[in-house]
């Protein structure tokens, strides 16, 4: 068997790839939505990489390509595809991914609510930022028909209502090499919203804070978990003042605090100073690419909870090897996930369904409601009690309903087109 041709295109606004081979067995993917205006075009660099390679040697062909990506957003393409290199390998053999990581350790997996539904109604929003607003959010995420076991939350605080002592950057840009600089945002840097460097809370700050969690914790019980986004660029010293502030909640996390999304380090020293000084736990680690970038992160211990990306960080076998690692450091995982989409989902269960136990749960993408029309595969009921059961189909378990999905193909895209017909 060999690879045949590489393509990519946009649907609903998802870069979808897809690897042909000469036995007419493909191979899908999918890709944050947030990247769909310039990743496209970077996903077919790889193209020569790997034509005429067989797509079932996954570990070969991934040598010849996995050191042309980086961190967040550079690694999304290598991770793409090598979904669609297990989709086919899987497909070929007629076997689920997961019998070809190793086999199951669990036959459901957990996964958590941070900003992803599987439904067409959206998620409750708050309507405000007072603690009440955020309680009544947490309120709504409990009451889902999913039965969410861990809600991800994200209090925001400014200083423009006196809760940082940081001025905004004056230049009215965010920088890649600061984080959170979206794609949208890439063709010029330019800024929704002030970017806030090096943060550190004032009194006020940190009591409105603790507030919003006291407010939701007291609405979500013991009974569901409540984990935190805590905004980048925090200084250590703040975010441990944070931390202490929070012990006495409980919460799951606090994430991303000092770097993360689209921060290309890690910030080793700054974690292991602060995770050492306190209770409460501290996660990062959704814009690493491969175990390199990990490796200080686990050997240091200087972090709690592992966030990888299995859609960023080289792909479902490379967040495996990275688990296992981080599990023979006492490290527990909680895989990021909100953007990937519906094939990102797919490949997600199959890869969790074998990781070992330090596995806590993944974030649930966000799956617009015209995937249901748009794959088949997939229950519409999905996840039971914050579980979704590990499916036996073949490959990663969905396809591309090929007649609805032409309809919102790119005008005369030759997606579905295969060579030699």
């Amino acid at each position: 068997m060999k690879i045949i041709d590489l393509k990519c295109t946009n649907i609903e606004n998802f870069p979808i790839v897809r690897i042909d081979t000469d036995e007419g067995i493909s191979g899908l993917a999918q890709i944050e939505h947030y990247k769909t205006d310039y990743i496209i075009p970077h996903v077919l660099t790889y193209k020569s990489a790997i034509l005429d390679t067989d797509p079932t040697n996954v570990a070969r062909v991934m040598l010849r390509i996995s050191h042309l990506g980086g961190f967040k957003p550079w690694g999304s393409p290598v991770s793409a595809i090598e979904f669609a290199l297990w989709d086919i390998a899987g497909k070929t053999l007629g076997a689920p991914v997961y019998k070809l990581l190793g086999g199951k350790t669990r036959d459901k997996v957990r996964v958590y609510c941070g900003g992803g539904s599987p439904f067409s109604e959206p998620l409750p929003r708050r309507m405000g930022n007072r603690p009440e607003d955020f309680a009544e959010e947490a309120r709504a995420k409990k009451a889902l028909p999913e039965r969410y076991s861990i809600i991800k939350q994200s209090p925001s605080v400014t200083a423009d209502d006196g809760g940082l002592y940081s001025e905004s950057d004056p230049t009215g840009l965010r920088y890649p090499t600061r984080g959170q600089a979206h794609p949208k945002e890439w063709k010029g840097c330019l800024a929704e919203s002030p970017r806030y460097l090096n943060q550190q809370l004032t009194e006020r700050g940190l009591k409105y804070y603790v507030d919003c969690v006291k407010a939701m914790k007291e609405v979500l019980g013991e009974e569901v978990g409540l984990a935190l986004h805590a905004t980048f660029g925090n200084t250590p010293q703040g975010l441990l003042s944070l931390a202490k502030a929070l012990e006495p909640y409980n919460v799951m996390w606090l994430e991303d605090a000092i770097t993360g999304d689209y921060y290309p380090w890690t910030a080793v020293e700054a974690y292991r100073m602060v995770s050492s000084n306190t209770s409460t736990p501290i996660h990062t680690g959704e814009q690493i690419y491969l175990r390199y970038g990990c490796k200080a992160l686990i050997e240091n211990n200087a972090i709690d909870v592992l966030g990888m990306d299995p859609c960023d960080c080289g792909g479902i076998a490379e967040l495996k090897w990275i688990t296992e690692f981080a599990d023979l450091h006492g490290i527990t995982v909680a895989p990021h996930g909100v953007g990937n989409g519906i094939f990102g989902c797919a490949a997600m269960v199959q890869m969790a369904a074998t990781l070992p136990k330090n596995y806590i749960a993944f974030e649930m993408p966000r799956i617009p409601s015209v995937w249901w029309e748009l794959t088949k595969g997939f229950p519409r009921n999905l996840i039971k009690d914050s579980y979704i059961e590990v499916p036996d189909r073949p490959g990663m378990g969905l396809e591309l309903n090929e007649k609805a999905a032409r309809k919102h193909l790119p005008e005369e895209d030759d997606f579905f087109a295969t060579k030699g017909k």
